[in-house]
């Protein structure tokens, strides 16, 4: 089984082929700006109560992150939008184990910005046994303390690449997430939490199921 971040390396070598040096520059220097923000250490950390959410999924029901530790531990993914090839290469890894997620006892749910619209296109296109919820305006992203305003260079950059995101988020905030991935215990703590200002990283599913909690 090939690992997640030889996929995603390969995204981004094809990348560098088909994109002009001048092009891909913006991109790096969006990324270093910002790492160099400290937002990855600012996010909540392991060991924290995760704060809790009701948001709708793709259908527009509500899934409250109450009901889902009642059933079992829950492994939580922060992503960008269906827009991100990333995300969506992260997103099919973990569709491919939802059945170990599940026989571990436990659930995951992936949380965004983009509208329920676009969640629900995402989710059958991509074949996505798991809720694909709505944050809108980034509200719990926030307490995560995974969220920032794109800068105006670079929101430039993103139309030129047809990447609207005031379309696809449903507001004209230009707010994002660190992609970020977080497993919680069904006492509501953090026992893993991970997100990177390069969105071309991300943790490897195997050593996120690592740190689910052992069925009691």
């Amino acid at each position: 089984m090939s690992h997640l971040q030889d996929q995603l390396d390969e995204i981004t070598s094809n990348t560098r082929e088909l994109v002009q040096p001048e092009r891909l520059a913006i991109g790096e220097r969006a990324v270093e700006d910002l790492f160099a923000t400290g937002i990855e250490q600012s996010i909540l950390p392991a060991g924290a109560k995760a704060p809790e959410f009701a948001l709708p999924d793709s259908t527009g029901r509500t899934v409250k992150s109450a009901d889902l530790l009642a059933l079992g531990p829950v492994i939580l993914n922060f992503f960008r939008g269906r827009w991100c090839p990333y995300c969506v290469t992260e997103l099919e890894a973990w569709r491919d184990l939802y059945p170990t997620i599940r026989e571990r006892g436990a659930l995951i749910a992936a949380i965004s910005p983009q509208t329920i619209r676009q969640s629900d296109f995402m989710q059958g296109q991509h074949n996505l046994p798991f809720p694909l919820l709505n944050d809108d305006g980034c509200r719990i992203a926030e307490q995560f303390g995974l969220v920032y305003t794109i800068p105006p260079y670079h929101q430039q950059h993103y139309l030129s690449m047809l990447v609207n995101l005031p379309f696809v988020n449903g507001d004209e905030s230009w707010k994002l997430v660190l992609p970020a991935t977080y497993v919680v215990d069904r006492d509501g703590t953090i026992v893993f939490a991970e997100a990177h200002s390069d969105f071309r990283v991300r943790p490897e599913p195997d050593e996120v199921l690592r740190h689910l909690p052992a069925r009691p």
